[in-house]
């Protein structure tokens, strides 16, 4: 059996029953009122609703419903979603991003398949147990389609929990996680657990913002005590994060005599693998100059025709570079920040492609069969925007 965590260590007073009672029942009559109607919310199957919580990680609602609804269109079981090839379940999820999230939801299928013989499993500690899954995405899933009174604590609920009770821990530092794990068992309603996460989840987003909060508005202020003493703008308390590793790239835009692009597929693990896109090279010389020279950051990367000579003997092909200008392409990951500079060459005739590398000539409006992901788009964008000399 589970430890239960003492909140008095961390300075988290915890109400009595009555209270708790109060506030489940004040939350929750809101929420009845207010709950935003969302296409997952009107099932309790549980394979559309961890494809949802899977999709909303770092992705706003909004953008994900026509995501979500096409993707179960395309998968509509969890025997569709196993079986899927990869580059159909890559475009099924071109656009999102973080996409070790969908080959982890497909590993998370496969394993359902095998382990569980094609049932979804029902009980927290087998749901956690899927490739993919954490503790969020777990309780999520337990609460809403099994009513198992399993916290899902998220950023957002934290950030309401931390505002609620003044807990002075950073709630960006994934080891206070437990904190809020704690809070939250004690607060959940056992009759309706689903209902309760979402409700916070839904506070979280709206009244309870990061940015531009309406705490005057919120439905359970009375017992908010941020709110009571005043010190609101003080919660939650939240680090900032590393800044993201700027890379500096070289795209080769390389086009043949048919009017097809040279595309190649990303066969590295990590970062966008499995995703087409314009041959890329790191440039090393730039990165390093602008480590020297911190006035060159946002200037447009110079000239490296050494960079040209090696995708020459790299790739096999000697194209006739122009001198077309193009945007600067530029792109924040997480961890990293791209800046992509374009540079073009043309070949008369359609060179026969060898190596180990995984290339393709594509003509344009073929582009849509390939799964692309937004740095490529944005390539793509840069060079129809080109200026000729």
């Amino acid at each position: 059996m589970k430890k239960k965590l003492n909140l008095d260590d961390f300075g988290v007073e915890m109400w009595d029953q009555k209270t708790i009672e109060s506030f489940r029942r004040t939350l929750l009559a809101w929420y009845d009122q207010e709950k935003r109607d969302l296409p997952w919310r009107r099932t309790k199957n549980p394979y559309p609703i961890w494809v949802s919580e899977i999709m909303l990680q770092q992705t706003q609602v909004q953008t994900v419903i026509p995501y979500y609804e096409r993707f179960l269109a395309w998968f509509p079981s969890i025997k569709d979603l196993a079986q899927a090839p990869e580059e159909r379940l890559l475009k099924a999820w071109e656009g999102l991003g973080y996409y070790s999230r969908v080959r982890n939801l497909q590993k998370g299928a496969q394993q359902v398949m095998r382990v569980f013989a094609g049932d979804f499993p029902k009980t927290y500690e087998e749901i956690l147990s899927l490739q993919g899954i954490g503790p969020y995405t777990a309780g999520a899933i337990a609460s809403i389609a099994f009513d198992l009174p399993e916290p899902a604590v998220d950023g957002n609920v934290m950030r309401v929990l931390a505002r609620l009770f003044e807990v002075d821990y950073d709630i960006g530092n994934p080891s206070n996680r437990k904190i809020f794990q704690a809070i939250m068992e004690e607060l959940i309603d056992p009759e309706r657990p689903g209902d309760f996460n979402q409700a916070l989840m839904d506070l979280g987003t709206d009244i309870e913002s990061a940015k531009n909060p309406r705490p005057e508005e919120s439905p359970i202020r009375a017992f908010n005590a941020a709110y009571l003493h005043g010190t609101y703008d003080k919660y939650p308390i939240k680090l900032p994060k590393k800044k993201p590793r700027p890379r500096h790239l070289q795209a080769f835009v390389i086009k043949n005599g048919q009017g097809q692009f040279l595309l190649e597929k990303n066969q590295e693990s990590g970062l966008l693998s499995g995703f087409w896109s314009f041959p890329l090279m790191e440039n090393q010389l730039v990165a390093r100059q602008i480590d020297l020279f911190e006035t060159l950051k946002d200037k447009e990367i110079l000239e490296t025709p050494s960079l040209q000579k090696i995708f020459e003997e790299d790739y096999g092909l000697k194209p006739s570079w122009t001198k077309g200008k193009f945007p600067l392409v530029k792109h924040t990951f997480s961890h990293q920040k791209w800046q992509i500079k374009l540079v073009e060459g043309q070949l008369k005739e359609g060179a026969l492609l060898k190596g180990d590398k995984e290339l393709a000539w594509v003509a344009p409006e073929a582009f849509d069969a390939y799964p692309m992901a937004t740095p490529q788009k944005k390539m793509i964008e840069a060079y129809q925007d080109r200026t000729l000399d």
